[in-house]
């Protein structure tokens, strides 16, 4: 009788560890879900703190591909453009050649989506850069939820720009693009990525249009600042969530971010400061 009691209790207590075990599985693969959120930005820093000269490289691109698999951004000590597009990442250099990102290299400022396009649009009729945005503006819903852009094609026309690597004492961003290398294209194909944010991010990051460009061919990119497009298929995500990581030390702390400076962040994007 004790013997069969005994054996009840070892049953029973198997039950249980069983139960616990698969509660775990369960509980893990929700949790491995949410950490690759549907519709998620995810950004590294403040473009603020850009702006004021941080450029100590904070989160590895190992760490930065486990958030989003199209993006774009720059590199530790601003050293060039990022470009990220189907996994891949590219760091456009100075040169306005593009090169493989390796793991072991850090953003200061990137931001990233996994992209999953909710609506594709073909475009056959010429249009600068100026005409794509407002014909941009046509369809998207809202402006006030972010879009993730992956626009792919032939382009009569791309100029882009690429900034060098730093020294410190770090200058601002905005004394850094007035000796920016340009680069102009024609006749190429390839893809601009990038994203439209809402105004009421400004600091946080840019509002409005933010679009890098890589070559078909992965050899050349940078951000861009003029195009016309001939042919090309554009496509758009809608993105409900926001999650940005900050640094956890170095200028950040003692950078002066409380002041929005639209101006200054319009000509750096537009590659015309004064």
């Amino acid at each position: 009788m004790r013997r069969e009691c005994i054996i009840r209790k070892m049953r029973s207590r198997a039950v249980c560890w069983y139960c616990l075990a698969a509660f775990l599985i369960i509980v893990q693969s929700g949790c491995m879900k949410a950490h690759r959120a549907d519709d998620e930005v995810f950004q590294v820093s403040t473009v603020q703190a850009l702006l004021e000269g941080v450029y100590d490289g904070e989160m590895t691109f190992k760490e930065l591909k486990r958030h989003g698999d199209l993006g774009i951004g720059t590199f530790d000590a601003l050293d060039g453009e990022m470009t990220g597009l189907r996994g891949k990442f590219y760091q456009i250099k100075a040169d306005g050649k593009a090169y493989p990102v390796g793991d072991s290299m850090k953003t200061p400022f990137s931001v990233v989506t996994f992209f999953e396009p909710d609506q594709t649009i073909m475009i056959k009729d010429s249009k600068n850069y100026k005409q794509l945005q407002e014909y941009l503006n046509g369809l998207i819903v809202s402006g006030n939820v972010p879009y993730a852009f992956r626009i792919e094609g032939v382009f009569d026309y791309i100029k882009t720009r690429s900034v060098p690597r730093q020294k410190k004492p770090y200058p601002r961003l905005v004394e850094v693009v007035k000796n920016q290398p340009t680069f102009e294209f024609r006749n190429i194909r390839g893809s601009i990525v990038g994203f439209r944010l809402p105004r009421y991010m400004e600091g946080i990051n840019v509002s409005g249009y933010h679009f890098h460009f890589i070559s078909e061919d992965r050899t050349s990119g940078g951000h861009l600042l003029e195009c016309v497009l001939r042919d090309v298929k554009v496509e758009m995500d809608s993105c409900f969530n926001f999650f940005m990581v900050l640094p956890e030390h170095g200028d950040f702390y003692t950078a002066d971010l409380g002041e929005k400076k639209q101006g200054e962040m319009e000509a750096v994007e537009k590659g015309t400061p004064k």
